[in-house]
């Protein structure tokens, strides 16, 4: 007699190779998506660290390094970690430094914020040198940061009805763990710990829970001076719901008036915390502008002229036109159907850190890497790679034209690694 099989059937899985194998997949990642935003952060470290790895094997030259043969662990302590690492070890120098030469001030440690230089210091107690504690408090803060900016993006108040908001806010989310200059994120740089601040801030905006904004606000004056970008989200943020308020008949921020109040204290507090610390402990009430001045930093030209006059050096008329034109389509896309899906808070942010960035900042290398804390761009790149024409729905094929945009974003990664993150003493722009 034939023997038969009778155990139970086993079900078959999907291959990842097939449509319903993807589909699968994709559907897994959104019923997890904080394991998936993890999973993806840490593939992105991974990136990042072979980016490093490349860029110290063949571009660093042993002259950056001072010594023959660079190396992966070279890359972690240029640039501004020399900087972060004097702080948390000798603190600021008091007097003000000045040049021995001219007797005006000179480079110093007061153009840097403390509070990421002071937890590292917090951690070194454990016994890590500097540039390990560095190192390990950036891996966290970025995790932390890409966890909140998808909580941000996928957040529907004050934003057009996206009925794929939540893939789109984790596909956006990703595709920041990958920008260009996320390798800094990796060395003792204030980039994850200011990401997580400003995204936490925008967070708790959006759930109006304006104390708890205070409390972020505060340390974030000692983080980054970004302070006044984050005020014109919260002033907008206030507008919109005075309006919404009015227009349901109840008294406008009723039963919040002075949580609200004690908010915009802090935010204004924030943008002048650290100036005023500065001219206190060196007693030179202009401290911090100085150092900044010193450093090529020269807000007081007025706003914007530096960039016009470095797209007029460059290129004239021409120059200029393209410098207003890129500004125009990144305003147009924040404002227009790409961007109207993200939440009023987040947009705010898009359109007001930028605009600050080049009212305040010369034109340096350096900002690209500032735009690491503009994580709305990121959403408005996913929009543009994944909705249809006229935003309603999520093409079909959208995995293919993000898997496109991927690559071209882990292509600006290893060359901006290479090309601006290591140093050569002769001829070297600021990463």
């Amino acid at each position: 007699m034939a023997l038969v099989d009778r155990s139970p059937a086993q079900p078959v899985r999907p291959s990842l190779l097939t449509s319903e194998g993807r589909h699968a997949l994709g559907a897994r990642a959104l019923n997890h998506p904080v394991r998936t935003i993890l999973a993806v952060y840490a593939a992105s470290r991974l990136v990042a660290l072979l980016a490093l790895w490349v860029a110290a094997t063949w571009f660093q030259t042993p002259a950056g390094v001072g010594h023959d043969n660079p190396g992966l662990g070279d890359m972690f302590g240029l640039w501004d970690g020399v900087w972060y690492q004097r702080i948390a070890q000798e603190g600021y120098p008091v007097p003000l430094p000045v040049d021995a030469d001219t007797g005006r001030v000179t480079y110093s440690a007061w153009a840097f914020y403390p509070l990421y230089p002071y937890l590292v210091k917090l951690l070194m107690v454990t016994g890590m040198p500097f540039t390990v504690a560095g190192v390990v408090l950036n891996v966290v803060l970025g995790g932390i940061a890409a966890l909140l900016i998808w909580a941000v993006l996928r957040s529907g108040e004050h934003a057009d009805r996206q009925p794929q908001r939540d893939r789109l806010a984790l596909v956006a989310a990703g595709l920041w763990c990958f920008y260009p200059t996320t390798a800094v994120m990796l060395k003792p740089y204030t980039e994850a710990l200011a990401v997580a601040l400003v995204a936490g801030a925008l967070l708790l905006l959006i759930r109006r829970s304006y104390l708890l904004v205070a409390l972020v606000a505060i340390p974030l004056g000692f983080a980054r001076g970004v302070a006044p970008a984050l005020g014109v989200a919260v002033l907008i943020h206030l507008v919109v719901r005075w309006r919404e308020d009015g227009a349901a008949g109840i008294p406008p921020l009723h039963g919040q008036r002075w949580r609200a109040l004690v908010m915009l204290a802090a935010v204004g507090a924030s943008g002048v915390a650290w100036p005023v610390v500065a001219a206190v402990a060196t007693g030179v009430p202009t401290a911090f502008f100085d150092v900044q001045a010193a450093w090529g930093q020269r807000p007081d030209k007025g706003p914007f002229v530096l960039w016009v006059e470095w797209a007029w050096q460059g290129k004239g008329v021409a120059g200029v036109v393209v410098l207003v034109a890129l500004l125009g389509t990144y305003v147009a896309l924040v404002l227009g159907r790409h961007g109207r899906w993200i939440c009023i808070e987040a947009r705010a942010w898009a359109l007001a850190y930028p605009l600050y960035l080049f009212a305040v900042v010369r034109p340096i290398t350096s900002m690209w890497r500032f735009l690491l804390l503009d994580f709305p761009l990121a959403a408005l790149v996913a929009s543009v790679a994944m909705r249809t024409a006229n935003g309603e729905s999520v093409v079909p094929h959208w995995r293919r034209r993000v898997a496109v945009v991927l690559v071209v974003v882990v292509a600006g990664l290893f060359w901006w690694t290479a090309a601006l993150l290591v140093y050569t003493p002769w001829g070297s722009f600021p990463p």
